[in-house]
Formats: structure tokens, sequence, C-alpha cells
């Protein structure tokens, strides 16, 4: 993909040597747990290589001129039909550029792509930045009470985020 006649951009399948990249990315413990609700820091390269273990998490990297700028993965959920996006993250020097939302852009379309409408993804509710992003790329608020009993087993009260199915595109 071309995004402005000069910078080639694509989403491309994660490997294993990417991983010290993206484990250098969170810049405080404050940050891993905004990102991935891990309390490790710094990141372990590792950690991100045992999360492609689950069958179900497809992770991809954002390239801008051949450099991984981002990171991000589908929890695919076959039997609730429906995908989940997950660990976005975009290198600390290029934040607030739109990358996030280009990133975002591109897992949502992997999803829909893959058969699912039902796209999904939660987020630390102290994270604004990353909720601007996602609602910039078309993500609304799920029904309260959904999002309630969504929260019942998890560690915070997340904000819980859709695909808006009358965005553009959706």
């Amino acid at each position: 993909m071309v995004l402005d006649g000069m910078t080639q951009m694509g989403l491309l399948p994660f490997a294993a040597a990417h991983a010290v990249t993206v484990a250098g990315w969170p810049t405080s413990s404050r940050e891993v747990v905004m990102w991935c609700g891990r309390q490790e820091f710094p990141m372990l390269r590792q950690t991100i290589t045992d999360w492609q273990r689950d069958d179900d998490v497809h992770a991809h990297i954002l390239v801008e001129d051949e450099r991984v700028v981002g990171y991000g993965e589908l929890w695919f959920d076959a039997e609730e039909d429906e995908v989940e996006l997950a660990r976005i993250i975009v290198a600390p020097d290029i934040r607030g550029k739109g990358l996030g939302r280009v990133l975002v852009r591109g897992l949502l379309a992997q999803a829909l792509g893959a058969g699912y409408s039902d796209v999904f993804m939660r987020v630390h509710p102290d994270n604004e930045t990353a909720l601007r992003c996602y609602r910039g790329a078309g993500f609304v608020s799920v029904d309260a009470g959904l999002a309630e009993s969504w929260n019942v087993a998890q560690p915070v009260n997340y904000v819980w985020l859709q695909r808006d199915a009358v965005a553009p595109g959706g």
C-alpha cells in the first residue's frame, strides 16, 4: 500500500525475528500495563514469541519503507464467530502520526476478510490515546450491560469497543 506517493506501507505476518523490536517499544511499566495488561518491564522478547503459540492468535506487523512500525494481533474465536483486536502498539518515536489508525484499519480488514463481522477490542480505561485512535478507526462502545458482563472476569473494567457496522466500508 502506498500512502502519500512516496511511503510504502503494508501489513505483514509477524515473525519471531520481530519480537526483539516490538519488546523494546513500551517505554515504562505503566505503558506495558496499558498495552497488554502485564506487569513486566522491560518486556521480554520471549513473552511476545510465546503469545504466538496459540493457534487462534494471528499477529501482524505494520511496515513502513521496510521498517517495522507497528504490531497488533487478531484473536479468532470460531465458536463465538468473532474476532478481537489485541495488543496493538506503535513504535514510540513515530506515535501521534496516524499509524495506529492505519494498523487498526488493516487488522480490521484482515478480520472482515476472514469472514468475521463481529469484531471487538478491549482498552484499558486510562488509555485515552488508544481510545481516540480506535474510535477514529471506526470503533464504538459496546452496550454498557454487555461491557459490564464481559468485565466480571477482567482485572480492570476495560472499555469494550466494537466495529461500527454503519461506518464507511462497514
